[in-house]
């Protein structure tokens, strides 16, 4: 896997768009689940997708599901949610990069660009969004992964779209 910063993955995604289309994968990263994400053809909106289940004894299992979504659904890089604290290393930020890494050191996504997005206060938007409808707590918990992912691509696709619209008028 190959970092790349936030307004080049998106380039490189519209120069390639023109030859063979592609689309973006946000990521929520948790302690037990990675909510996932979907940009639509036009890399304009985010919905979700699903949640994988993470252990450090599936990274493999996660790295294969991730070669399959990569190939059914033409992505061509990941948005991963971050939690960026200028003040402090937060413990979520360190278990964020060692998913990245394990994921990295599987050797099954070689070649595949991604990005790190602000995620801060995802999760916590999205718990009071559903609150009110008295979810069992094992589906509110997926459904607070796969719907902060979407926060996470959502807010990266407008903030490009945006920067990409002002440079071409």
């Amino acid at each position: 896997m190959l970092y790349v910063k936030p307004l080049h993955l998106f380039q490189n995604l519209v120069k390639s768009n023109a030859s063979q289309g592609g689309r973006l994968l946000g990521l929520d990263v948790g302690v037990k689940y990675v909510g996932l994400a979907i940009s639509d053809l036009d890399n304009k909106i985010a919905s979700p997708l699903s949640v994988l289940v993470r252990k450090k004894t599936n990274i493999d299992l996660v790295a294969h599901d991730f070669q399959s979504l990569i190939s059914e659904l033409s992505l061509v890089g990941f948005v991963v949610g971050y939690p960026f604290d200028r003040q402090r290393l937060a413990p979520d930020a360190t278990q964020v990069k060692l998913f990245i890494d394990d994921l990295s050191e599987t050797g099954k996504l070689d070649g595949l660009k991604f990005t790190f997005w602000d995620e801060r206060f995802t999760s916590k938007n999205v718990e009071l969004l559903i609150k009110p409808l008295s979810l069992h707590p094992v589906l509110a918990k997926t459904v607070v992964d796969k719907f902060a992912a979407v926060q996470i691509l959502q807010a990266y696709l407008d903030y490009v779209n945006k920067k990409e619209n002002r440079r071409t008028s």
